[in-house]
C-alpha cells in the first residue's frame, strides 16, 4: 500500500479555495432543503446548538465574511457575551450574538437565505486582494487548547471559513440520520488539507489509513502501529466532537 507523506500534500490555495467553497455551498443548500420539519429541532454534536442554529451561525457568519460592518457589529455585541455564556474564546460570544439577533429565522426561510449571503460572501471572499488577504490575525486558540499561531486572513477567508461549513453540514447530516454527500475530488481535498496542517502542528510519527469516499493513505516519520479511521470520523476527532486512539488526540480547531 502506498502512502502519501503528509508534508507533501499540495496545500489549499486561493484559487482551488474559492472552487471549492462555491461546490460546498451548493452541497449545503441541497442538504438544508432535504431536511425534513422534525429535524431542525434536533440536537447536533455542538450542543446545545440544534440544527436550525447551526444553520443561523453559518449563515450569520456568511453575512459577516460579505461586509466588515457586519462583521464589526458581531464582534462588539460578542464580546462581553463571552463571560456571561461562560465561553472560552471570543469566538463563543461572536456566536451567541448571532444566534441572539435571528431568533426571527425560520426552519422555512434559512434556506434561501443561506444561497442569498453565502453567495454573497463567496463574492467577498473571490475579490479579496492578495495584500489584504497577507495581512496577520490574532493568535489563534481554540476551546481545545490548540494553538496554532498567527496566521494570515487568507487562512480564514480561503479554507478556514469553508471548513466550518463543510464540519458543519457533516454535523447536520448526522443529527438528521442522513448520509452526507461525499467525494474524493471535493471532501477529499479539503480532509488532505486537513491532514497537512494538522500533521504540521505535530511531531509525532503516524502511518493512518482514511476510509469511505474522502479517504486515503498518509504518513508522517513512518509510524510503527498503522491507525484506521472512517474519514469523516477522523474530522470529528481532531475538532473534539469525539474521541480517537493514539497520535488522534493532537487536534486540530474545525
Amino acid at each position: 500500500m502506498t502512502y502519501t507523506e503528509a508534508a507533501t500534500i499540495p496545500r489549499i490555495k486561493h484559487d482551488e479555495a474559492m472552487e471549492i467553497a462555491a461546490v460546498e455551498n451548493v452541497r449545503l443548500s441541497a442538504l438544508l432543503r432535504e431536511l425534513a420539519a422534525p429535524v431542525w429541532e434536533q440536537l447536533t454534536d455542538c450542543a446545545p446548538w440544534t440544527v436550525r442554529d447551526v444553520v443561523v451561525h453559518i449563515t450569520a457568519s456568511a453575512q459577516a465574511q460579505a461586509s466588515p460592518i457586519e462583521f464589526a457589529r458581531q464582534v462588539v455585541v460578542g464580546r462581553p457575551l463571552t463571560a456571561q455564556i461562560g465561553g472560552n474564546h471570543w469566538v463563543d460570544g461572536l456566536n451567541e450574538a448571532q444566534l441572539r439577533a435571528r431568533t426571527g429565522w425560520t426552519p422555512t426561510m434559512l434556506p434561501d437565505l443561506w444561497d442569498r449571503h453565502s453567495a454573497a460572501a463567496l463574492t467577498a471572499r473571490q475579490r479579496l486582494p492578495a495584500p489584504i488577504r497577507a495581512l496577520p490575525l490574532l493568535p489563534f486558540g481554540s476551546p481545545l487548547d490548540v494553538h496554532i499561531g498567527w496566521q494570515p486572513l487568507r487562512y480564514l477567508f480561503d479554507v478556514g471559513f469553508t471548513r466550518d461549513t463543510w464540519m458543519h453540514r457533516i454535523d447536520m447530516a448526522r443529527a438528521a440520520g442522513i448520509a452526507p454527500q461525499l467525494s474524493a475530488e471535493h471532501d477529499g481535498r479539503i480532509i488532505a488539507d486537513i491532514v497537512a496542517e494538522w500533521s504540521g502542528l505535530h511531531s509525532q510519527p503516524y502511518t493512518l489509513t482514511l476510509t469511505g469516499p474522502a479517504g486515503g493513505h498518509f504518513e508522517s516519520g513512518g509510524g510503527d502501529v498503522p491507525l484506521t479511521v472512517d474519514a469523516v470520523e477522523f474530522t470529528r476527532i481532531l475538532s473534539g466532537r469525539a474521541e480517537g486512539p493514539g497520535v488522534l488526540h493532537h487536534k486540530l480547531p474545525l
